[in-house]
């Protein structure tokens, strides 16, 4: 089937298969590998996009349902978070980064201020094994710290 849908900004048409996960299509046929297959169950956030600004689990997503929506993946985000995360070391082996960005950036735009219990409950659903969450969460804190009007960013 043919569809159309926004990825990164960029319009896109493309002939999908019925049954392509919208994780593989970005991947494989986009060339977007900052998504990563993890699990394909939806249990890691390795594969996490923002949809129409809200994150989902890619792998559980054919592809044809994303036809009409806003697809934002790790790509297509600006450098703020990205480069805090690596200022204040929240970043080790990497293969869960990209997940948990989009994950926060979505927090992020829905709530820019959000207290830690409020970014823990956000990034509930990625798994990282490397750098036990403290340092992620430090991260998503400053860089909501420093959008605040009236700081610098």
């Amino acid at each position: 089937m043919r569809i159309s849908l926004e990825v990164n900004g960029r319009a896109v048409e493309a002939e999908v298969s019925a049954v392509s996960r919208l994780s593989g299509f970005l991947r494989r046929v986009l060339g977007l590998t900052g998504v990563k297959e993890g699990c394909c169950e939806g249990e890691c956030g390795a594969c996490t996009v923002l949809l129409d600004g809200q994150p989902v689990n890619s792998c559980l997503m054919l592809t044809f349902q994303a036809a009409g929506h806003e697809v934002t993946t790790v790509e297509g985000l600006g450098s703020g978070l990205p480069n805090t995360f690596l200022q204040l070391g929240a970043v080790q082996c990497g293969y869960c980064t990209p997940g948990v960005l989009v994950a926060a950036e979505g927090l992020l735009r829905a709530n820019p201020d959000p207290a830690e219990a409020e970014i823990r409950h956000a990034l509930a659903g990625n798994i990282c094994r490397c750098t036990g969450f403290e340092t992620i969460v430090q991260a998503v804190a400053a860089r909501a710290a420093a959008c605040r009007p009236g700081t610098r960013q």
